[in-house]
């Protein structure tokens, strides 16, 4: 590799980071607004948008993805379709199951321990399809490495973990380091984002330590509420999180985030391409 093509790279990759200039500030602004407006999140307008908006991207990512592998327009269609269908699916079950009580175990017809452990389902049943799916790895070949993680923005909805612990609505045990984990993650997947597309193995390496703290996080959190919801840890709380819309992140929210996380390590760890968030062409690694 040429010292311009160093230059370069490094530049890219420090102006992805640079990134943090202004994602703090929007992330400090997002905590402040769940505190100082609690009604907004009260009116599950940010649990709209947190599970609409990313659906979104993910259908028309898949699609460039597969407009872009070489693929004929029938295998386009039916792989659309076959990741599409069950995901809408998946996403309507558990927001009608939410806001009617099914995960809340103070509401009638509500659940709890171990049956309310279904919600962990289709995560179980998609995670080997998509990592070992053939045309899941066309697809991640084809677009940029930091779309999957810039999705990830979304993390700042932790955020109402830090309100609910703040106002005795969630115990501590669960929501002070699930909520501070979960802004961190978020706050970092745009630079991370940006920074792939530099192409160095030092922003491929971030990107891995990212995801790997992302899982870190979901870790923690899934061992925590689990014990509470099961009362093996006794807070004096009947469910970690379990009222709508708040319950939503749990429901759906975590175990989609998982399935990201491990599609983005199956695309950083199966070849050495990034591609330029910007304009998506496959770029090799190279040592920073």
């Amino acid at each position: 590799m040429s010292t311009a093509t160093h230059d370069v790279r490094t530049m890219s990759g420090r102006q992805g980071w640079r990134s943090l200039y202004w994602m703090v500030p929007i992330s400090a602004l997002y905590i402040a607004l769940t505190f100082a407006a609690p009604w907004v999140n009260a009116s599950g307008a940010p649990a709209v948008i947190a599970r609409l908006v990313p659906h979104v991207f993910i259908a028309l990512g898949l699609w460039i993805g597969l407009e872009r592998a070489e693929l004929s327009a029938s295998q386009r269609r039916n792989t659309w379709l076959a990741v599409m269908i069950p995901l809408t699916l998946w996403l309507a079950v558990v927001w009608s199951a939410a806001i009617n009580g099914f995960f809340n175990t103070n509401a009638p017809g509500g659940v709890g321990g171990p049956l309310s452990l279904v919600r962990w389902l289709p995560t179980i049943i998609a995670a080997p399809i998509l990592l070992g799916s053939r045309r899941i790895g066309q697809v991640l070949d084809a677009i940029p490495a930091g779309w999957i993680i810039a999705l990830q923005v979304l993390r700042l909805q932790g955020a109402g973990f830090l309100f609910g612990w703040y106002h005795h609505a969630v115990p501590a045990l669960f929501g002070l380091p699930a909520g501070i984990a979960d802004v961190l993650v978020g706050t970092l997947a745009v630079p991370v984002a940006f920074a792939l597309a530099s192409g160095s193995q030092t922003s491929r390496r971030a990107a891995i330590a990212w995801n790997v703290f992302g899982l870190a996080d979901f870790a923690f959190g899934i061992t925590v509420s689990t014990a509470i919801g099961l009362h093996l840890i006794e807070t004096g709380f009947a469910n970690a999180s379990s009222g709508y819309p708040l319950v939503m992140i749990a429901a759906f929210g975590v175990p989609q985030a998982i399935l990201w996380h491990l599609v983005s390590l199956r695309q950083l760890m199966r070849r050495n391409p990034a591609t330029s968030s910007g304009i998506g062409r496959d770029q090799k690694f190279e040592a920073a």
